[in-house]
C-alpha cells in the first residue's frame, strides 16, 4: 500500500480514505498542499525535478509540496513538505485553495507562502537544481521553459491574488541564463 490520502468531493469534504495512486488512476479528488518560498529580498525559489521521478521528470516548478495526508491540514502538510524537500522548518501562511483539474488527476490545491531566512538543503531525490528568481524572471521562465503544467495555473492565480484590485502583474522579461544552463 502506498501513500494514504483523503478522497474529497467538489466542496473539499472528506468522503473516504484511499491510496493516492488509486486516487490518481481513478481521477478522484484529493488534497495537495504547496508553498511559494520567498527569500527576504522577495525572490522566489524555483527548482527542477530529477529526471528519474515518476511525476513531471526534469520539469521546473516554483512550488514545493505534495499530498495532504489523512487527518492532516493544508498548513501542516505544507510545513511537512518544506522540511522533507528542502530541510527547512519554518511557518507557512495559507493564501488560498482552489479546485485544480490537474494534468494527471484533479485535486484541491492549497497554496501557502513562506519567507525562508535559512539556507535550503534540498533532498536530491526531489530537487535536481534550484535557484532564486525575481517575480519578473519567474514570469518569463514560466512560459519559456518546461514547467510542471499545473504550476502555470497556480502562478496566474497567485499573481491575481498578489496584485489584488489593482490587477497588475510583473512584466515579461528575458529568460534567466542560469536556468538555460541548468538542463
Amino acid at each position: 500500500m502506498g501513500e494514504m490520502v483523503e478522497r474529497v468531493d467538489e466542496q473539499d469534504h472528506t468522503v473516504g480514505v484511499v491510496d493516492r495512486g488509486e486516487a490518481i488512476r481513478r481521477r478522484w479528488l484529493h488534497r495537495v498542499a504547496t508553498t511559494v518560498c520567498r527569500d527576504p529580498d522577495g525572490r522566489i525559489l524555483v527548482h527542477r525535478r530529477p529526471d528519474h521521478v515518476s511525476r513531471f521528470p526534469g520539469q521546473y516548478n516554483w512550488l514545493v509540496g505534495g499530498a495532504v495526508g489523512v487527518g492532516e491540514t493544508y498548513p501542516a502538510a505544507a510545513s511537512r513538505e518544506l522540511a522533507e524537500e528542502l530541510g527547512v522548518h519554518t511557518p507557512t501562511r495559507f493564501l488560498f485553495k482552489y479546485l485544480c483539474r490537474g494534468v494527471i488527476s484533479p485535486y484541491w490545491l492549497g497554496l501557502h507562502e513562506a519567507v525562508l531566512n535559512q539556507p535550503v538543503v534540498p533532498d536530491a531525490s526531489e530537487v535536481a537544481w534550484h535557484d532564486w528568481l525575481t517575480p519578473v524572471e519567474l514570469r518569463a521562465a514560466m512560459y519559456d521553459t518546461t514547467f510542471v503544467p499545473d504550476a502555470r495555473e497556480a502562478f496566474d492565480r497567485y499573481l491575481a491574488e498578489e496584485a489584488g484590485p489593482r490587477g497588475s502583474s510583473p512584466r515579461r522579461a528575458a529568460l534567466p541564463r542560469r536556468m538555460e544552463r541548468s538542463r
